[in-house]
């Protein structure tokens, strides 16, 4: 299927999205717009585009932290979820499970009980506007120690906010250990929350092993290096543990793999491991997710009923309902016919 087509499909499928920053899906407006009510100047072209020029790891994170640092005020996120809002628009998206990342906000003087409320303000927004029903999942950050994480996952339990259904484990996988937080993730599933965690981005399996094992994760992000340990990709199927794949942002990385055709997707895939796909951070890798099923198709010979299978993935791994579920599948299933109906020229 050429690319026009398979767009085209893809854009009329639901999907869902379960590994993406909440901040990471930020518009460019939204960044012109923090920088005019803070500098009181209109930002030069140049110096926005700048912010996008990198080309590893490092430049993205500087890139990351210097827009974080745009945000003055409490009351300024509440832009990123109207960007959050078209973003998941523009892909069909409609449900979506968000990382929000606290830690540098409550550095900066915010209350925990102003982001509960900016968060509340913004998913009912996001769900009037778009019809996509839109959860949170507080990353409580390997980056700032073990005490750090515990905070802000007080900061969850107290608050009760009805739209924060999880706690994630994010920042550097090489500094904080998966392990170290057990106390954490315990504390966590005793009080019914979900799990998720970073882990096999940039270290080996054992960081994906310690944490199903140890953190009891319910999901793993990234799972790159599952594919290159046969027992941690059995360890994965037999524990039905789903692995949130984010192909281009793996690629950019350059720790494992260097373009799409290394990507282990398919290999995951094949061994029965459930993946599916995510765009990470969509702003900063210049993706969206619709193209992140393009380059698994083209760069990693899925055909398409493989793609219809991930797309469903998507949903058979949220934090729902088996009813939810079996909807949502339903309605992907629905979709698919009725696209391949009024083309009847394409072919499977």
């Amino acid at each position: 299927m050429n690319a026009k087509d398979f767009y085209s499909l893809l854009k009329s499928v639901p999907k869902a999205e379960l590994h993406i920053h909440e901040e990471a899906a930020i518009g460019r407006g939204t960044i012109k717009k923090l920088y005019k009510k803070y500098k009181g100047t209109i930002m030069p072209d140049a110096e926005l585009n700048n912010l996008f020029d990198y080309d590893d790891l490092p430049g993205f994170l500087n890139s990351f932290i210097a827009i974080q640092n745009m945000f003055k005020k409490a009351e300024d996120l509440r832009y990123t979820f109207q960007d959050l809002a078209l973003y998941l628009k523009r892909n069909n998206i409609t449900y979506c499970e968000a990382f929000f990342s606290p830690t540098s906000h409550l550095k900066k003087g915010f209350s925990f009980k102003e982001l509960s409320t900016l968060i509340t303000n913004g998913v009912e927004a996001i769900q009037k506007q778009t019809g996509c029903t839109v959860r949170i999942i507080v990353d409580v950050s390997r980056s700032f120690g073990v005490e750090n994480a515990q905070r802000n996952l007080d900061y969850v339990l107290e608050e009760k906010n009805p739209y924060i259904i999880g706690i994630g484990l994010g920042g550097d996988e090489e500094k904080g250990p998966a392990k170290d937080f057990e106390s954490v993730f315990l504390k966590a599933e005793q009080a019914g929350l979900h799990r998720v965690t970073h882990a096999g981005e940039t270290c080996m399996s054992f960081s994906i092993k310690d944490s199903i094992e140890i953190l009891h994760a319910e999901r793993i992000g990234h799972s790159l290096t599952a594919a290159y340990d046969e027992e941690c990709m059995k360890l994965m199927k037999e524990k039905h543990i789903p692995a949130e794949l984010c192909p281009t942002s793996n690629t950019f990385i350059k720790k494992y793999i260097t373009k799409i055709e290394e990507h282990p997707a398919k290999k995951l895939y094949d061994a029965g491991v459930h993946i599916m796909i995510n765009t990470d951070d969509p702003t900063f890798f210049k993706v969206s997710l619709i193209d992140e099923y393009w380059r698994i198709y083209k760069g990693l010979n899925f055909t398409l009923d493989e793609i219809k299978q991930v797309i469903k993935n998507g949903f058979t791994a949220a934090f729902i309902s088996d009813e939810q579920k079996t909807v949502y599948c339903r309605q992907v299933d629905s979709a698919w016919e009725e696209w391949f109906k009024a083309h009847p020229n394409c072919s499977i």
